[in-house]
């Protein structure tokens, strides 16, 4: 089949490598002329782990091929996959559709023959009803139909999740439509839930089960702060929980606080949703309200280390909003920093692969490193904010030769804090 993506971010690009090495004709489009140059040249623009071997695979094939024509992308394919961004209004936290609407608005005029456009970005309810007014505006005789087609891809993981989805939800209201779909992901047929529902509901499912994981993750937090409290072990409590059926193992590791680009967007958009139609999503405000005040008490923990300590230093290791991936979109380990800054401290930072990308949040607002031992010299304390599993290796008696005070605040339960406090440090994990 011929594919057009419209977007190549964390979710254009890892799908349209996917749909390539099923052996489909695929043409991605953005507007950025330098990102398309760059992806024209075969270097790749983002990470994530076993993507850029793919992606040269295929672009070696011929199977994949990238532009700034919407035309070029649009004419004669069999589906068009919208895959823009959907970022949350600075105001009212509500998706932002001006890319959404731009895109159907500019593809209508290039649609020949029967097209499915595919809506992957996460967008509100009832956004498919508009992309089919905006397209039938545009072009009153295009041939055409709407689906809901949401993207389950974990950053860090979306080629493995590309490829061994949990399932493939469709949001269709036509069996014209749905047999394109199927027909694009026979490949899967069998080997995974395909589930094919109406197109209003296919766009509530990925935003209820974002939602949904959210409030899982700031439910274990508190349950943390409990365990901290009353003596408890949160990972003893976490396992004893996962073992019931009902509840699962998943999303039960305690941390600094959700992140990334899709659940803090998600859980905002849908209390919006829910206030435009009069619902009250309690459950999913507290978590918001919640995951907020973390990141500000895991900042305060941090401060609390080195309180007397005349121009402390810290060390920071991760600003990846979690390993495997680039990315510093709501990152909490960003929060907590620019929380630091706010306080004033002197701050130097690593990350394996997101540290270019954290410069153009904070710039020369803190010092970088070259590597995990660079950030500790002189440190009064080290705090661990991503789970990159090269900090897990991180030698303790260098870092004891190198910090000046012997301080670790491990916001990801990385380091084993027996063996930490045999070395010597004064060790703080999460939720024990």
């Amino acid at each position: 089949m011929k594919v057009g993506i419209i977007g190549t971010g964390y979710v254009g690009l890892p799908t349209g490598v996917g749909l390539a090495e099923l052996g489909n004709d695929v043409v991605c489009i953005d507007r950025e002329q330098s990102k398309i140059d760059r992806l024209k040249t075969g270097k790749i623009t983002l990470f994530e782990e076993g993507l850029e071997d793919l992606f040269n695979k295929n672009m070696q094939a011929g199977r994949i091929t990238f532009t700034t024509s919407m035309k070029e992308g649009v004419e004669n394919a069999d589906v068009v996959i919208i895959a823009v961004g959907t970022p949350p209004h600075p105001v009212t936290k509500e998706a932002d559709m001006k890319y959404i609407h731009a895109a159907a608005t500019e593809l209508a005029e290039y649609l020949q023959g029967y097209t499915v456009v595919a809506t992957k970005s996460t967008v509100p309810v009832g956004t498919g009803d508009v992309i089919e007014g905006l397209i039938s505006k545009k072009n009153p005789n295009a041939d055409f139909d709407v689906v809901s087609l949401p993207e389950f891809l974990r950053e860090g993981f979306a080629v493995h999740d590309f490829f061994h989805p949990d399932r493939i939800v469709v949001g269709a209201n036509t069996e014209r439509a749905e047999k394109v779909i199927r027909d694009l992901y026979k490949p899967f047929e069998g080997k995974t839930n395909m589930l094919f529902v109406k197109r209003r509901s296919s766009e509530t499912i990925k935003y209820a089960s974002n939602a949904f994981l959210a409030i899982k993750i700031h439910y274990i937090n508190e349950i943390a702060n409990f365990c901290e409290k009353s003596g408890a072990d949160v990972y003893e409590v976490a396992k004893g929980m996962g073992l019931d059926s009902r509840i699962g193992p998943k999303f039960l590791n305690p941390g600094p606080g959700y992140g990334g680009s899709c659940f803090p967007k998600d859980t905002h958009a849908m209390a919006y949703m829910g206030r435009q139609n009069g619902i009250n999503l309690s459950l999913i405000q507290a978590a918001i309200d919640g995951n907020a005040q973390r990141k500000k008490e895991m900042a305060e923990r941090i401060l609390e280390t080195v309180k007397g300590i005349d121009n402390p230093k810290i060390a920071v290791l991760g600003m990846a909003f979690k390993d495997g991936t680039d990315d510093c979109r709501e990152s909490p380990a960003m929060e907590i920093i620019g929380e630091l800054i706010n306080q004033g401290a002197d701050i130097t930072a690593y990350d394996p692969k997101a540290q270019e990308n954290a410069k153009l949040l904070v710039g020369d607002k803190i010092h970088y490193g070259k590597d995990m031992y660079d950030v500790l010299k002189d440190a009064d304390v080290l705090a661990i904010l991503t789970e990159w599993k090269d900090f897990k290796a991180l030698d303790l008696n260098r870092a004891k030769t190198l910090m000046k005070n012997k301080k670790i605040v491990d916001l990801r339960n990385l380091l084993d804090a027996a063996q930490a406090r045999e070395a010597g440090f004064e060790y703080q994990g999460i939720g024990r």
